[in-house]
């Protein structure tokens, strides 16, 4: 007696695990501006804090530079930190926001096209802007990423692999496919 699995046809191959690639942000020298101006106010605040004659004015510098300090360096830090680009072995994936998050995804599957954009500034630091275009009128803008020729490539290259393994599926169903197709399933009563 034969084995059952053995005549049936082969199994579909499982598709492998998706793998974070690169996890992103914009470059570090966003935060250079805000970075300098915290240490101008913390300067500032202590060269006058104490020279004034009246204790309500020192009360009132040091709210001053706190909302100076809220203002200039605290939200853009979390602008920075609240935007994410994550690079998979499947899709894109951009995160932003603090209150409302915002999630966008692009599959590698799809197709898309990939550019790189660069400011003189961006092109000494090596980084830069990619644009990802779906053909669709939306596209993905990962902005000032660090090492942005790098990351074109990957992302060329994961293009290139979700296109090969497209077409492996496809020849492994056209493959299984019954001569007969659906009547085949007629015939197999009494």
């Amino acid at each position: 007696m034969s084995n059952p699995a053995s005549t049936s046809p082969a199994a579909p191959t499982p598709a492998p695990p998706e793998v974070v690639i690169a996890r992103l942000r914009r470059h570090g020298r966003a935060l250079f501006w805000p970075t300098l101006f915290l240490f101008g106010i913390c300067a500032v605040t202590g060269y006058f804090y104490g020279s004034f004659a009246e204790p309500w004015l020192n009360t009132l510098l040091l709210a001053g530079a706190a909302a100076a300090a809220v203002l200039l360096w605290l939200v853009p830090v979390v602008a920075w930190l609240t935007r994410r680009y994550t690079i998979t072995t499947r899709r894109i994936i951009l995160v932003h926001g603090l209150f409302v998050r915002t999630r966008q995804e692009v599959l590698h599957s799809r197709g898309y096209d990939v550019s790189v954009r660069r400011t003189w500034l961006q092109a000494l630091v090596r980084s830069g802007t990619i644009r990802v275009s779906t053909g669709t009128e939306h596209r993905l803008d990962l902005r000032d990423v660090p090492d942005a020729a790098l990351v074109q490539q990957a992302l060329q290259d994961l293009t290139e692999q979700a296109r090969a393994q497209q077409a492996r599926v496809a020849q492994e169903a056209r493959l299984d496919r019954s001569p007969l197709g659906d009547e085949g399933s007629f015939w197999t009563g009494r």
